[in-house]
């Protein structure tokens, strides 16, 4: 294996870079800790773990930011292509891992580099440029104010190469903004704020070539084993549907079992649902479809509206952004939602953090706490489109109201008051994505404990979603939230993409997921020793939590979840109780401990 590592899938080396002193080094990777943590998150929560002190400013030079592959990153097994960024978050004050996609991570490991740790902060603003053994800090000045999609293409041109592969941030990132997000290609590492992180050292960009390639003990085995996945990914209707539809393909699906989150999730059912299902994006505005490094599944959209005042190009929309721009605002417009996220795009924020934040204003202003004066004459109604498109380009601004939308609705609520942080949708300061718990406890308890707060990337509501599961039987749900877990965040660390679900999981870590991490590597797991692994990973992610002040106090829903029922549709009736919440954390800690509930 390449530099003498005694594991396959691995290059065995990191590249450091101190923007402070400008210092570039090149180390070996612990071989103790790839076997440990694998790689990507387990491995970056490792590393930072060591590496930062207690309770330091997320956004001052003590912060770290890491770009971490995983072993499978670069080989031809499908969808594994993603890689994470990792960091002390601004936004919600512990470790925070932010997952992507597209072709960054597998250039990286082309170039020579299991990773790269950033550390320190530029007195002017920088790029890295790293193009294989040569890395350089380059100046970034002409860069700085620029919207990612520009600084990309004068990138290209000042490099002389439309190949490379970059990361940047936009005018939120560069203002530290706290739900900042960074453009990755064609995909982004949108939640936690590590934009603000990038754009508090400075650094603009991360720019990429790698010409090198990554070895596995049996490319034979390989082989075999990425045919099989295929064949898998090829014949599972689940994985079907995200070819054709990308993730909107369920919007009517969820609709029609009330679960869609519609009015800041005041309800679950959206009654302009048919217009912006994957379906109806299909036939309105995609082009074309696209995949990251060697995936089959195409889940990509390029979507095209080519004129009138909704004009956009994009690559996507995304189920996320048709929850946060469309039902959760009562917009039943697609040619709207792409704008929206092209905005969101253009000024590098977290489209479902402002999506949500957007529609926690609009129920502000329905109730009377905000008033015309306050959203700079903007009528702040559910289903005003372009109100909706205003308030994003305030945000992005700051300006106005955006600038107390920018912080949030946890900080947003505090700050405003009046009962608003009863429908303010978030956990441990995260906003929730567009995956309902209120019928789900499993789920429930899987959102409440995730490090993250508000992630459908540390839960899953596939099996209850699904019927794989009885949904209304607590019983195991706590120890079912922590299978799932598992191999989300072995996934996370191996570098694989949920959306293959049904192969890598559903309901734990599954028999491909192992194989596809022992072909590569060379090692002979089984699964109980797959599951220790992802526990070690998970607790490290928990300590580090614990370690900057957060208890089992902050394992908890939004208010609204808890008390508030659905109040129509298929799911009336269904909340997740204090009382049934606390039960199921019981059994989450405790798995052979039964339940009763009276």
């Amino acid at each position: 294996m390449a530099r003498n590592f005694p594991y396959g899938g691995y290059i065995g080396q990191l590249l450091r870079v101190n923007l402070s002193n400008k210092g570039i080094v090149k180390e070996d990777l612990r071989e103790d800790w790839a076997r440990d943590f694998v790689g990507g998150v387990g491995l970056s929560a490792r590393i930072l773990y060591g590496e930062l002190p207690a309770k330091i400013d997320p956004l001052g030079p003590e912060n770290k930011l890491i770009m971490m592959t995983g072993p499978v990153n670069g080989t031809m097994i499908p969808a594994a292509s993603r890689s994470s960024f990792c960091a002390k978050s601004p936004y919600t004050k512990s470790f925070f891992h932010s997952i992507f996609g597209g072709f960054l991570g597998p250039e990286l490991k082309f170039a020579g580099y299991d990773g790269l740790i950033v550390e320190g902060r530029s007195e002017k603003p920088v790029y890295i440029w790293i193009d294989d053994d040569r890395v350089e800090i380059r100046d970034a000045g002409h860069l700085w104010g620029k919207d990612p999609f520009t600084a990309e293409d004068m990138l290209r041109k000042e490099i002389g190469d439309e190949e490379i592969h970059i990361a940047t941030i936009g005018l939120a990132g560069e203002e530290k903004a706290s739900y900042a997000m960074i453009l990755c290609d064609i995909r982004a590492a949108g939640r936690g704020g590590m934009g603000a992180v990038m754009g508090s050292k400075n650094l603009k960009a991360i720019v990429i070539r790698g010409t090198g390639g990554v070895t596995v003990p049996n490319m034979l085995r390989v082989y075999n084993t990425a045919i099989r996945i295929n064949e898998l990914f090829a014949t599972t209707p689940a994985v079907q549907g995200l070819s054709k539809y990308g993730t909107p393909r369920n919007v009517a699906a969820m609709n029609e079992g009330g679960i869609l989150p519609t009015r800041n999730w005041q309800t679950e059912t959206f009654k302009g649902m048919k217009d912006i299902t994957g379906e109806a994006m299909r036939e309105k505005v995609v082009k074309g479809d696209r995949a990251c490094f060697a995936c089959s599944i195409n889940c990509t959209k390029y979507s095209v509206v080519p004129k009138g005042p909704y004009k956009s190009i994009i690559n996507g929309a995304d189920y996320e952004t048709i929850y946060a721009f469309g039902s959760l605002c009562a917009v039943d417009n697609i040619e709207v939602l792409c704008k929206a996220d092209e905005l969101c795009d253009y000024y590098g924020i977290d489209l479902i953090t402002t999506g949500v934040s957007i529609a926690w204003a609009m129920e502000c202003y329905e109730k009377g706490i905000f008033s015309k004066k306050d959203t700079d004459g903007i009528d702040l109604r559910f289903g005003n489109a372009d109100g909706m498109l205003a308030m994003i380009e305030k945000i992005g601004k700051r300006e106005g109201l955006g600038e107390l939308l920018a912080k949030g609705t946890r900080e947003a609520s505090r700050i405003v008051g009046q009962g608003t942080e009863r429908f303010a949708i978030q956990n441990k300061g995260l906003e929730w994505p567009g995956h309902t718990c209120r019928p789900f406890p499993a789920c429930a308890v899987g959102y409440a404990t995730g490090p993250r707060g508000g992630s459908h990337h540390d839960i899953r509501p596939t099996a209850e979603k699904s019927g794989l599961v009885d949904r209304k039987v607590l019983e195991g749900k706590g120890a079912l939230a922590a299978e799932v877990n598992h191999w989300l965040i072995l996934g996370d660390s191996m570098l694989i993409c949920h959306l293959g679900e049904p192969i890598w999981g559903p309901l734990k870590i599954s028999e491909h997921m192992i194989n596809a991490l022992n072909v590569v590597t060379g090692w002979e797991l089984d699964f109980e020793g797959a599951r220790k692994i992802a526990e070690r990973e998970w607790n490290m992610i928990r300590c580090f939590a614990a370690r900057e002040g957060f208890t089992r106090e902050d394992d908890r829903l939004p208010i609204r979840f808890m008390e508030e029922p659905v109040p129509e549709g298929p799911m009336q009736g269904s909340l997740i109780t204090k009382e049934t919440l606390e039960l199921s954390l019981i059994h989450i800690s405790e798995p052979t401990r039964p339940l009763y509930i009276s």
